[in-house]
């Protein structure tokens, strides 16, 4: 089965069981300060799941694109992933733990689906502690639709529960499905869920059972209250998934990857599968060139960047590139670039947004490898001149001030500089590195991985404010200096906002006091906010914008505030402009070609 048939009977069966089909949404979340990526299916979701109504009601699936970078070193073996495909279905107070478990098990083993033999399956449920009960209920259901008790295993908290979100609020156990590779089991205690290798997870429910509330004033700790609304999100990953249904033992065999490889090998002039160390290289630029295609092609596309979204771009560019060359690609000879166009092809049918941005996508290519060329070529060149004296030390580190070097003087990665330390059986002192870069530059929060520990949207008092205000900001801008500042991107954090539009030309200071007047004014006069729900065609019938492009469900959540500003957004909003304080802008700056970054108070 290829990942079109998958992805198609994923959205055709839950049709047939009353979901609407909803778009997936961009790669990079709208204002979440916890996340640069968008991490898994549910996360675009998240809102809904916390309470609000959707537009297109209780029952919905959709396939969404993926990006996670936290074990982003991994990635050269024959599973990891950074950027990945996730079918998902929901229930919004509507199914629940029943519904989902015989959804799941018809849609695996039906033959009329994807006819995997019941017997390959084992699944895992939430074990229970002091705070939440033993899931029987999910483990029950199993055992009635034929799957043998010896072949569910309950698993603790840290394996079987999602959230909260924060410190507060919905959460629950979920189920695990997992693939039986029919190996023997590693000992006594191997069943599904053990990571020796006989198992692979598949499909993930999670049941939203609980709310959790704040620790008392006392120091006690909050409890674990039944939802009267609960819900049930799902996520299978379509390259796991075919690579099992295929038969195959790595994503990277699949037909996913079979174009993109045959690239990588065309330029290369080598055969994947000859040689162990060079396989990973070849696996190593796929996996990079396409998930850069992806970020690049985005309607929120980031170009490389020292910060944030930009710095993991431009690290999967350069990891990719160096690659490259060990596969022997000449220094002259783009390595991304033709790559990227097989992935543009194979994926501009369920992805239209690739086509569309192609020449956006070759183009930041180019020029990142060139960029980084010189920088290679600096780089590796000091790292050999410093090596024979790094050899000599008998705990093979290399020092962090070394390692700083490399970076302040030459540009060189630390990832690359570890990479090549790793090369020669060496470490690299990070923290001594991490101590001397604080001194020189704040950079992208991903340099500990806190930007991948997987959040969710905040929709607290502060990020709502924010988000309000920029819209307030989008009308400013569009009155200002006309309809083509159309917003590009933003993010919010708890202490500032950041709003990147369409503009040419760096605004002049009349331009920015113009706005900030216009900005405050609309404060001031604490117009209402309201929201409609209807279809888009109506929404723009009616005068709102709609952003970036995007695929939108049939219908829209529309707000509108006061006589000023009319957008398609998903929230949140606070009820009153007046509740947003006094609009401050710090900085007006380029972010990109053709885009300007203003970044913003409130106070």
């Amino acid at each position: 089965m290829t990942a079109d048939e998958l992805r198609s009977k994923y959205i055709e069966f839950f049709k047939t069981k009353g979901h609407a089909q909803i778009q997936g949404k961009s790669l990079i979340p709208e204002n979440d300060p916890t996340v640069l990526f968008t991490t898994a299916g549910m996360h675009p979701l998240v809102p809904y799941l916390l309470g609000q109504e959707h537009p297109a009601g209780k029952r919905l699936v959709d396939f969404q694109k993926c990006i996670r970078t936290g074990d982003i070193d991994a990635v050269g073996d024959p599973s990891h992933l950074t950027f990945f495909e996730m079918l998902g279905n929901w229930s919004l107070g509507d199914y629940f733990k029943e519904g989902a478990i015989k959804m799941s098990f018809e849609f695996l083993t039906s033959q009329e689906w994807l006819g995997i033999p019941a017997e390959k399956l084992g699944v895992t449920v939430f074990a229970g502690d002091e705070n939440a009960c033993r899931d029987e209920e999910s483990a029950e259901v199993w055992k009635s639709l034929g799957i043998k008790p010896e072949r569910i295993a309950y698993r603790p908290k840290e394996d079987n529960w999602w959230g909260p979100a924060g410190t507060t609020g919905p959460c629950g156990p979920d189920s695990e499905m997992f693939y039986d590779f029919g190996k023997e089991p590693c000992g006594p205690g191997c069943g599904p869920g053990c990571s020796c290798g006989k198992w692979l997870e598949i499909w993930n429910d999670v049941f939203m059972q609980y709310n959790k509330t704040a620790p008392g004033a006392d120091g006690s700790p909050g409890t674990y209250e039944p939802l009267a609304r609960k819900c049930v999100d799902t996520g299978m990953g379509i390259e796991r998934t075919v690579t099992i249904l295929t038969g195959k033992k790595s994503v990277y065999d699949t037909e996913i990857f079979a174009g993109i490889r045959e690239a990588v090998e065309k330029a290369a002039g080598y055969t994947y599968g000859t040689d162990g160390e060079k396989d990973k290289s070849v696996r190593i630029v796929c996996d990079h060139a396409r998930s850069a295609t992806f970020i690049l092609g985005d309607p929120k596309a980031v170009s490389p960047s020292n910060v944030g979204a930009g710095y993991v771009l431009r690290r999967l560019i350069r990891r990719a590139v160096r690659h490259g060359r060990k596969l022997g690609i000449p220094d002259q000879q783009q390595v991304l670039p033709p790559v990227a166009r097989v992935v543009v092809d194979q994926f501009r049918g369920p992805y239209p947004e690739l086509g569309e941005n192609q020449h956006f996508i070759i183009e930041e290519l180019t020029k990142e490898e060139n960029k980084f060329q010189e920088t290679l070529t600096k780089g590796v060149h000091e790292f050999e001149k410093l090596l024979p004296n790094l050899l000599k030390d008998p705990r093979k580190i290399m020092s962090g001030r070394l390692a700083f070097k490399l970076y302040d003087t030459y540009g060189f990665p630390i990832e690359l500089t570890g990479e090549l330390a790793r090369e020669k059986d060496m470490t690299v002192n990070r923290d001594e590195f991490d101590e001397a870069f604080k001194k020189h530059q704040e950079l992208s929060r991903t340099q500990g991985g806190a930007g991948f520990k997987g959040g969710l949207v905040d929709h607290g008092e502060i990020a709502t404010r924010y988000h309000t205000a920029t819209h307030l900001l989008h009308k400013a801008l569009r009155i200002v200096l006309g309809d083509h500042a159309a917003q590009k991107g933003s993010n919010i954090t708890a202490e500032r906002m950041r709003f990147d539009f369409s503009h040419n030309a760096p605004m002049t200071a009349e331009e920015i006091q113009r706005v900030l007047d216009i900005v405050n004014e609309q404060i001031k006069r604490n117009l209402p906010v309201s929201m409609e729900v209807m279809s888009l065609d109506e929404a723009k019938a009616g005068g709102a914008i709609a952003l970036f492009g995007e695929k939108y469900e049939s219908q829209v959540k529309v707000y509108t505030i006061g006589d000023f500003s009319k957008e398609v957004c998903g929230g949140p909003h606070v009820e009153h402009t007046g509740d947003l304080g006094t609009f401050k802008i710090q900085k007006e700056q380029s972010s990109s070609a053709g885009v300007r970054r203003i970044r913003a108070v409130l106070e």
